[in-house]
This record gives structure tokens, C-alpha cells and sequence, in this order.
């Protein structure tokens, strides 16, 4: 991994090995991105004209840049270099809040809310909504979260837990429908309903996103959810 963008600019021979071989030669703008993607771009189009996605390795030596990729090879020579920088680059993501550890912007991409200025990154659920209220503790933006009922939480996990807070809401709310046992609150991989008589009982069901509204006549609770509502076991038919 590189640290920042690097761009160089020149007249360059291009050469591809493996799936897509060629040999090109012109003058180009190279890209290359801190996740190791190299992208050779000409004067038409908006594609690039060669590119190496996430490769194994990447070197820059003396303008040439080298990228490896198991059997791939691309490798872009300057003949005559016009320029060259390295630049800074971030996610890019709606703007959030001013971040509260430097002069950056907190911004939210598919999976996480990070900053534009410095190394903070948070994971979030994809159907979080970031409100516009602050944590009363660290002064981080809240997230909106329904996992049964809606929940306001911090936007880092280690301040406030969704876990924790389901667990407080839910935790043996609902009695298994296979034995006498009561459903507890789980983490497995995702947020789940599990039976305190696992192993004997292995009765488990995923809290989808939504909110409570009733009782299913198997005696589950209802969700509404953005499809619709359903039990909390998936595969019910008895809705109430």
C-alpha cells in the first residue's frame, strides 16, 4: 500500500502481460491509488487505456511504475516525464460533521464514517441513519438504529453498544417457540435471537432492521420493516 495518490504524467510505453497483452505507447496520465490500482489514461474516453486493480505489489522507480498481480504485469516506462506528485486522498462519502480530533470533515461511505484528515474510521450498520444529535460523552455524531425498536447511539461502538442495548431491551423478551426455554440476545456474526438451550435446542432467528409491532399468532413478535411486516421468524406464514 501506498501512502496518498500518485500521479505522474509523460510520454510512456505501456505494456500489458496476461489476460488483456498490449503494448501501447503515448502520452498518458498515470494513477496510482493507495490500495494499489494502477490506471493509464489518454486523451480519449473516459476508461483507462490499462489498468492493474489492487495488485499484489506495486514499485516506482526512476518515473517507471511496476504492478504485479499473480500472473499480470503491467508496466509503464516514461520517455519523457511532463511531471509527477504525490497528493494526499481519503474515502470520499457525505459530509457528516467537522471531526472532533482534527481540522478534517467526518464522512459517511457504505460501511463506515470516516475522516478526510486523519485515521479515524468507524463501522456502522448499512441501514444506520446518522442523525443530527451529539453523543453527551464524547461529542461524536449519533446514529439512528431500529433493531426491534428505534435506538439513538453513538457513533463509536466503544461508547455506546448496540449490543448492549438490544440486549437490555430484548434479552429473554420472547420465549422459544421449540422448548421452555427463553430467547436470549447474541452476537453470531450478526444480531440474533438464540435459545438458552443451545446446543439441546439450536433455535435461532436474525433481528432484522425494524421495529416491533405486534405479535405474530406463533407467538414471535412482529417487525415492520422496509419490506413490509413480517415475524421474526423468517419463514413463518402465520402472521397476526
Amino acid at each position: 500500500m501506498h501512502d496518498g495518490t500518485r500521479v505522474i504524467a509523460g510520454e510512456c510505453t505501456t505494456v500489458f502481460e496476461g489476460t488483456r497483452e498490449r503494448e501501447q505507447r503515448g502520452d498518458v496520465l498515470v494513477v496510482v491509488k493507495p490500495d494499489n490500482t494502477v490506471l493509464v489514461h489518454d486523451a480519449e474516453g473516459y476508461q483507462p487505456v490499462a489498468w492493474l486493480t489492487r495488485a499484489e505489489s506495486v514499485t516506482i522507480d526512476d518515473g517507471a511504475v511496476t504492478a504485479r498481480d499473480g500472473d499480470e504485469l503491467l508496466q509503464v516506462v516514461p520517455h519523457e516525464e511532463h511531471g509527477s506528485a504525490r497528493y494526499p486522498a481519503s474515502n470520499a462519502g457525505v459530509p457528516v460533521r467537522d471531526c472532533p480530533d482534527c481540522a478534517g470533515t467526518l464522512v459517511r461511505t457504505r460501511s463506515d464514517v470516516t475522516c478526510t484528515g486523519c485515521d479515524a474510521a468507524y463501522g456502522i450498520p448499512s441501514d444506520a441513519a446518522v442523525t443530527g444529535g451529539r453523543c453527551d460523552d464524547c461529542g461524536l455524531p449519533t446514529l439512528r438504529v431500529e433493531r426491534g425498536r428505534a435506538f439513538e447511539l453513538c457513533l463509536d461502538r466503544d461508547c455506546d453498544s448496540l449490543d448492549d442495548a438490544v440486549t437490555a431491551a430484548f434479552d429473554r423478551e420472547w420465549d422459544c417457540p421449540n422448548c421452555d426455554g427463553d430467547l436470549l440476545m447474541l452476537r453470531r456474526g450478526g444480531l440474533l435471537a438464540g435459545c438458552e438451550h443451545y446446543p439441546d435446542c439450536d433455535t435461532g432467528f436474525s433481528i432484522p432492521s425494524g421495529v416491533v409491532v405486534g405479535d405474530c399468532d406463533c407467538g414471535l413478535p412482529l417487525f415492520e420493516t422496509a419490506g413490509g411486516t413480517r415475524c421474526l421468524d423468517s419463514s413463518c406464514s402465520e402472521l397476526g
